[in-house]
């Protein structure tokens, strides 16, 4: 999948930044730029994509 991060700009100002084809936390990495452009983060919401490739360290122990 290609890599994209790709930037709206509604009527009022108000702009997102998306992130696409990035796994784990490289889409932070690369929208960092961007964003530190644009100022003050307002919300954030992680996408399937983002969760991909998280290594999991818990364990679960059914020995009792």
């Amino acid at each position: 999948m290609k890599r994209v991060v790709e930037i709206s700009v509604g009527p009022k100002g108000e702009t997102t930044v998306r992130t696409r084809g990035f796994a784990g936390p490289e889409c932070r990495e690369a929208s960092r730029s961007v964003e530190r452009a644009l100022g003050r983060r307002t919300s954030e919401a992680l996408t399937a994509e983002f969760h991909q490739g998280q290594r999991s360290d818990l364990r679960l122990d059914q020995s009792t």
